[in-house]
């Protein structure tokens, strides 16, 4: 599911696919349906405004009658695309059914009527005097119309229920496949298991992420982005942390880094239901306190007020906001990273406001005893300083959370403490463990506070909710890296602990970026800007980033069942081993784009590595065809089908990143995705049967070997 909620507000980059309210992955084909609910109401919407605003003295002309005629059949055909979708819906949800029924009978009886009030094929018949037009009877359209209006809002309520107990559902299956994840003992069962997991995140991302594109609300979209980008992250932390702990039972770092990702999914999976059901647990509230600018842009609507009434507000009511506003600089006060200029700045702009308060309210209470024109001035004054001196706070409160945001990014750039993690562990250095993980620490605690600074310069909600995120994921990815790092250090020849560790300081890594990201989008909300998306570079649309995400999830998926059939080879540098890895290896940086990160940054850059792929594809298929050749008939047969499966795969994605396409980045994208997808699933298919058809050829020479022995043994008594 998808990583950073991407600071693009913090909303746009969870997204998975877009669709319109309730366009949710039904089964079969009612996904389908249920858009088509959106796409016949706004036709319905707009046909039925046109026959209400409709003029009695409108000259009765053939080409008028003509389009009031083809108005009201529209209204009625709609109508009855609509009564389908809702039928299917009602069948498909039958707790639901009679309520969905009765909306539809309802709409259907209302666009018959419609469509008989706008019949105007005979009035202009001698028989035709007595019939009941829009023209005689405009109450009984606005009636019909208001009876569609309602109907129809009915059902999409309904089927509002529908998607929500469709989210609840399907995580509860997650959760429900993770308590076995969590007691698996077995590597071959944990594959088995988290395979169907895979599934099942695939079809929860689907869902939540068309649910996520239907908020209306910013800061619920952007809670929902960074609370499914948890989950995406998590689910590749989860498969290296739970192979670690089998391969290591004993090692109790292990277990603390496995439990630390199935309580962080759990937390995710419980506030994406939050948001759908707008409900939170035991009743509890959202206590998390509102950002300085916030504070600062009510306190300024406040004094406003007195502009047009003076008595509106009280002296207490401002002196008790600007108080509580002025007390959240301490955050930044007393940092210990803030510097003596804009510590010993903020401190004195804060002393400025404090004071110009009480001015205002000495001339607030002079203005309220006697009304002069000189009073009115002095009132409108003081408004003006006060609201000065808070925006001179503003700039100086931006100005050091973007300096110390930008200078800790840069000096991180490098990665230099987990690089030194890295060898450490390999070595099985503890002493060096020790100094790295505490100055992980420290650079972990520096992070957090940063965010928490950015958060009250923000300027929206959804950038703080992305500023949330980020300070969560620094907090529990650093004590996660440590974890990671010190069972390696115990098991310094332990491959998958080193993969595990890798996973995780890759996570850090990329929050590393989009923290850069983020602070470009604050950039861009302070000085008026709307902040451009600076995730894909080649493709340029909301939407399409959102279909290519989509890709992605799968494949990314993939290169975990790839990396599960590889792990259970004994010789590691078999060459088939190697060509799989490489490409499981490529097809994550290909899935990592899909998300607006990794190694690829430009539509060439995509290219190159699609190339690469296809070629190690072809290389691989050579492998595996000198392979056959020590194959009995039949096996050899079969695994000719998987690699004549392959080889035009690979041919195919060739020909298309060859292929020209001007002015359609997305659907060479979307091409090479899709075949790269299909590429790994029959990669996962030819290393399981490879493997097979090798311990069978083992067994079989060991057999041989053995009846062979005991003939030369048999010979010579």
């Amino acid at each position: 599911m998808a990583a950073s909620p991407g600071p693009a507000g913090g909303a746009a980059a969870g997204a998975v696919h877009g669709s319109g309210p309730f366009g949710l992955a039904f089964d079969s084909g009612l996904e389908i349906k249920t858009r088509s609910v959106e796409q016949t109401l706004l036709p319905l919407v707009s046909q039925i405004t046109t026959l209400i605003n409709h003029k009695d003295n409108t000259k009765k002309s053939d080409k008028t009658l003509q389009a009031i005629q083809r108005v009201g059949q529209a209204v009625n055909l709609a109508v009855g695309r609509f009564v389908k979708v809702g039928e299917a819906i009602a069948n498909e949800n039958w707790d639901l059914k009679e309520e969905i029924n009765i909306a539809c009978i309802e709409a259907k009886q209302a666009g018959e009527t419609i469509a008989a009030l706008t019949d105007m094929s005979s009035l202009n018949r001698p028989e035709s005097d007595g019939q009941i037009t829009i023209f005689t009877d405009k109450t009984g359209v606005i009636k019909a119309a208001r009876l569609l209006l309602s109907s129809v809002t009915k059902v999409l309520l309904l089927a509002d229920r529908v998607v929500i107990k469709q989210i609840i559902r399907s995580r509860n299956k997650v959760l429900a496949t993770m308590e076995r994840l969590e007691k698996v003992n077995s590597f071959q069962e944990f594959v088995q298991i988290f395979s169907q997991f895979g599934n099942e995140m695939v079809e929860f991302a689907h869902l939540t992420g068309d649910r996520q594109n239907d908020l209306k609300d910013e800061k619920k979209k952007a809670k929902m982005a960074a609370a499914r980008a948890v989950l995406e992250k998590c689910t590749m932390m989860l498969l290296t942390a739970s192979k670690t702990c089998l391969r290591h039972p004993n090692c109790e770092s292990a277990h603390k880094n496995k439990e630390g990702v199935f309580d962080r999914m759990k937390v995710a999976l419980d506030k994406v239901i939050e948001i759908v059901t707008e409900c939170k647990p035991n009743g509890e509230t959202d206590i998390s306190s509102i950002s300085i600018f916030t504070g600062i842009k009510e306190f300024k609507m406040n004094i406003e007020t007195l502009r047009e009434n003076l008595y509106f507000q009280s002296k207490e009511t401002l002196s008790a906001m600007l108080d509580a506003l002025l007390e959240r600089t301490e955050d930044f006060t007393d940092c210990a990273y803030t510097s003596h200029e804009h510590r010993e700045r903020i401190l004195e702009l804060s002393a400025q406001a404090r004071m110009e308060l009480q001015q205002l309210i000495s001339v607030w209470i002079e203005a309220q005893s006697k009304k002069t024109k000189s009073i009115d001035e002095e009132l409108e004054l003081a408004i003006l300083k006060i609201s000065h001196s808070l925006n001179e706070l503003k700039i100086e409160l931006h100005s050091t959370a973007a300096q110390l945001a930008a200078d800790l990014v840069k000096y991180h750039a490098d990665h230099v403490v987990l690089k030194a993690l890295k060898l450490t562990g390999v070595e099985g250095n503890l002493e060096g463990l020790a100094e790295y993980a505490c100055k992980l620490s420290e650079q972990k605690e520096r992070l957090v506070e940063t965010c928490r600074l950015l958060r009250h310069v923000s300027g929206t909600e959804p950038l703080e909710i992305t500023c949330i995120h980020a300070e969560e994921t620094f907090q529990v990815t650093g004590q996660q890296i440590i974890s990671a790092a010190e069972t390696l250090t115990l098991h310094p020849s332990s491959k998958i602990a080193k993969e595990n560790l890798d996973v995780f300081c890759e996570a850090w890594e990329s929050q590393i970026s989009d923290m850069l990201t983020l602070l470009r989008e604050i950039n861009d909300v302070f000085e008026g800007r709307r902040g451009e998306k600076y995730g894909y570079l080649s493709l340029p649309k909301p939407m399409e980033q959102a279909k290519i995400a989509k890709l992605g999830l799968k494949l990314g998926l993939l290169t975990s069942d790839a990396n599960c059939e590889i792990e259970k080879w004994e010789d590691q540098e078999d060459e088939i081993v190697r060509y799989g890895r490489n490409m499981s290896s490529m097809a994550y940086s290909l899935y990592l784009f899909t998300r607006g990160e990794g190694p690829i940054k430009t539509f060439q850059d995509l290219i190159h590595q699609l190339e690469a792929f296809a070629e190690e594809g072809l290389k691989l298929a050579s492998s595996v065809q000198a392979f056959s050749k020590q194959l009995k008939d039949d096996d050899k047969r079969m695994l000719l089908l998987e690699i004549n499966k392959l080889v035009p795969l690979c041919h195919q994605l060739q020909a298309v990143t060859k292929t020209p396409l001007q002015n359609q980045v997305f659907l060479k994208v979307d091409k090479s995705i899709t075949k790269t997808r299909c590429i790994m699933a029959t990669l996962v298919q030819l290393l399981s049967l490879c493997y097979k058809l090798l311990k069978k050829l083992q067994m079989e020479n060991n057999r041989w070997v053995s009846v062979t022995n005991k003939d030369s043994v048999d010979g010579k008594t």
